[in-house]
């Protein structure tokens, strides 16, 4: 662990990096994002992604090789960024969420990653740092036992998911309450109706257009259409024309200082509770990208947007119908819906152990499959071979050393978190980050 002194010059050089724009043209956001990060260590890991790579990228990864260096992975995956969608097929899904920060990258990189948010959940719930340990252990494990899984089915099992029938505990909890949620208690919230046309409600996130703007919008969202597969396409004479668009703030740590528009279009009939709310948010540079050679990756993509669609697809089994991409001013932007059966797996009433333990065993499992399955309209060829076998092929002999290599770096490096924690408090409440003040 470096000196304080040189640790706090890592982490501004390493914000300032990755922020230095966003935070220059919006340091309002970046004050409510840094106020957020400063509440506790799990919040702090949750918005440096950028903190975390530029420290992994310069340790030897021992379980890297010509092909598990070069999967996709998810990019930010921690405790927190699991909940629950409608897939494309209309079933209720548990799984991975927030694709924002995806990217080609080490397979072990994911799971160092919710490794040490693991350790840090269970550092903040006061847990022994031995049950601390066997927790990442299992989830480890449980990665491990579903790569075997799709290593021995004998047909394309891309199918796997966790819900409503093969899950229990807090897992099931939030898939049984994804499914009382409504598209017409999510519309209630967010729009009006007026003369028998619903429109988007004025509240403190919701940002008027100009005439010039609205145009060059629309015409974005135009583009965006022709991203969608030909499978996935409703027909255009009715689902997709625009009722409402606004520029929309208040999305989560991550998305801090990005552009974002929301659309209100027609949905799946002319009943005005089946509107559709899509969001139109500008892609930022993946965290991962800034500390690997990107050359062979970044001649694939258009731009942001586009990249973070074709790794949703690579990474996600029956991607959201709506997803897409576009551009604004040259600029990449990610076009996915506003789903109204998204439910978050909340941790704060999961405290035990022993609750904890059946939890992260199917995190485990999760993990495990958006690192071996992929949507079917997925056709990038980046990752051309069998992520499973090669996972499997790195690792033969060596899984006891690999679980334990886990579990000791998500131990250190949520020691390291908590440390840098402080150091960043007092850097955010000195001014000295990005010249965003804390007052």
């Amino acid at each position: 662990m470096a000196r304080p002194k040189e640790r706090t010059k890592l982490i501004i050089d390493v914000l300032e990096d990755a922020f230095d724009e966003l935070m220059q043209a919006n340091p309002q956001a970046f004050r409510v994002k840094y106020r957020k990060m400063a509440m506790d260590p799990f919040a702090f890991y949750r918005g440096t992604a950028c903190l975390f790579y530029a420290d992994i990228a310069k340790m030897r990864d021992p379980w890297a090789d010509e092909r598990t260096d070069h999967i996709w992975i998810h990019g930010d995956l921690h405790a927190e960024n699991f909940g629950t969608y409608m897939n494309s097929a209309g079933r209720l899904v548990f799984d991975v969420n927030d694709f924002d920060e995806a990217y080609v990258g080490h397979f072990s990189w994911d799971l160092r990653r919710f490794s040490a948010s693991l350790a840090l959940m269970g550092w903040q719930k006061a847990l022994p740092e031995d049950d601390i340990r066997a927790l990442i252990a299992r989830y480890v494990r449980a990665y491990l036992s579903q790569v075997n899984h799709y290593l021995k089915s004998d047909t394309e099992d891309d199918d796997f998911a966790l819900h409503l029938d093969n899950t229990s505990g807090p897992v099931l909890d939030v898939l049984v309450a994804a499914r009382g949620l409504t598209r017409y208690r999510m519309l209630d919230k967010m729009t009006r109706i007026e003369d028998n046309v619903r429109t988007f409600s004025e509240d403190s996130t919701v940002r008027r257009l100009g005439r010039s703007e609205r145009e060059k919008v629309l015409r974005s969202f135009r583009q965006y259409l022709d991203t969608i597969p030909n499978a996935k396409r409703f027909d255009r004479s009715l689902f997709y024309d625009v009722r409402d668009v606004v520029g929309k703030s208040g999305f989560g740590i991550g998305s801090a200082g990005l552009p974002a528009y929301s659309f209100l279009v027609e949905g799946y009939s002319q009943s005005l509770d089946n509107d559709v709310v899509l969001s139109m948010k500008q892609a930022n540079i993946p965290a991962v990208s800034r500390f690997v050679d990107t050359e062979q990756v970044e001649r694939y993509f258009e731009h942001e947007g586009h990249r973070t669609v074709v790794s949703q697809r690579a990474l996600q089994v029956h991607t959201d119908p709506l997803l897409g991409y576009t551009d604004l001013d040259g600029v990449g932007f990610v076009v996915s819906e506003v789903s109204p059966y998204e439910a978050d797996l909340d941790w704060s009433d999961i405290n035990e152990p022993a609750d904890m333990a059946k939890v992260v065993e199917l995190l485990g499992r999760a993990t495990a499959k958006v690192h071996c399955a992929s949507d079917e309209d997925s056709e990038q060829d980046l990752v051309d071979f069998q992520v499973e076998a090669a996972i499997a092929e790195a690792l033969q002999g060596r899984r006891r050393e690999f679980t334990a290599d886990l579990v000791d770096f998500g131990i250190d490096y949520a020691s390291t978190t908590r440390q840098d924690h402080g150091l960043f408090v007092e850097a955010f409440r000195q001014g000295r980050i990005g010249g965003v003040a804390a007052t």
